[in-house]
């Protein structure tokens, strides 16, 4: 243990003011040394926006490609469209699938198992993507000039079938109005 008097002569040597402020400086460096939950939130919800405006890009590209396209057809006019999608984009990982087998004398033993195969980029290990799969379009609205006519809104209703691979029931042609 500390002797009293070694103590009472190192406070007076350094100084009491010294000693509370190293004393709060301690305190503060524990408080800020724990990681904030809000810095966790912020981590993920950069990583939802990252996705999110992929998707964004990919739908409003198809978008611009189906008026592209729609404006060309006989009939048809001004389009405007709308392009729904049931999820993000996915990446598919390549993955290693060992397989192990062993006979005993009166068992056998089989282990399978699955691992990511990882690569380093940027010094930073992360899965091997073997192939992107765009997002799949769920559902296609389609406001044209001549949304009007039974033959027009076929056409279109085609079309969208066809580039999207959608069912005809998923594709809405409407009549756009006067504005």
């Amino acid at each position: 243990m500390i002797d009293k008097k070694k103590l009472q002569n190192l406070i007076e040597t350094i100084g009491t003011k010294k000693i509370l402020l190293l004393f709060a400086l301690g305190i503060c460096l524990l408080v800020f040394s724990f990681p904030s939950p809000e810095k966790k939130q912020e981590k993920q919800t950069t990583q939802e926006e990252k996705e999110s405006s992929t998707t964004d890009d990919y739908v409003k590209k198809q978008e611009k490609r189906l008026v592209k396209a729609l404006s060309k057809v006989e009939g048809v006019g001004k389009v405007r469209v709308m392009i729904t999608v049931k999820s993000s984009k996915e990446a598919v990982v390549n993955k290693d699938s060992p397989y192990e087998e062993s006979t005993g004398e009166k068992e056998k033993t089989v282990k399978e198992g699955e691992e990511t195969i990882l690569v380093e980029e940027d010094g930073k290990k992360v899965p091997y993507v073997v192939k992107e799969v765009e997002p799949e379009v769920e559902g296609v609205v389609v406001v044209a000039q001549g949304g009007g006519s039974d033959i027009v809104n076929q056409n279109i209703v085609d079309a969208v079938s066809v580039l999207f691979h959608i069912s005809s029931y998923k594709v809405k042609v409407l009549k756009m109005g006067d504005s």
